[in-house]
């Protein structure tokens, strides 16, 4: 089914937003490991450090936005997916955890937020897969 004239500009939109807040993202990433790094301890290299957080939270808006622009169906189709793999990471995570205890290296907490987007992707995808068998 061909996506409508407000589905293709509610994508645009969306695509146009999060794109501005990846761009924020990454100049701010690299000014802050650039500048912030070698600052001395204090609040100034704090700021610095959490400067990549704008664009983040500018992602979050966006896809507020996104989930408010969106028809029924696909905001419960998102959600759900959303809340799928955020019990598919926890379960990963809380594994990864025990074998820390056994002695696993320690993992950075950037590893639990990839881990989130692909679980996300991979629930999405099998979602996806699955409904349109279902509709054959």
């Amino acid at each position: 089914m061909a996506a409508s004239k407000h589905e293709k500009r509610v994508h645009t939109a969306y695509l146009r937003e999060m794109a501005g807040a990846f761009l924020v993202y990454a100049v701010l990433l690299m000014a802050s490991i650039r500048f912030g790094r070698p600052m001395d301890d204090g609040l100034l290299r704090l700021l610095v450090l959490l400067s990549p957080m704008i664009g983040f939270c500018l992602a979050l808006w966006a896809i507020a936005r996104h989930l408010g622009r969106v028809d029924e169906y696909l905001r419960r189709f998102l959600l759900e997916s959303f809340a799928l793999a955020a019990g598919l990471t926890a379960g990963l995570t809380f594994s990864y955890g025990f074998l820390e205890t056994a002695g696993y290296p320690r993992m950075s907490m950037f590893s639990v937020w990839m881990v989130l987007c692909g679980a996300t992707m991979l629930v999405c995808l099998v979602r996806s897969v699955h409904e349109k068998l279902q509709t054959r």
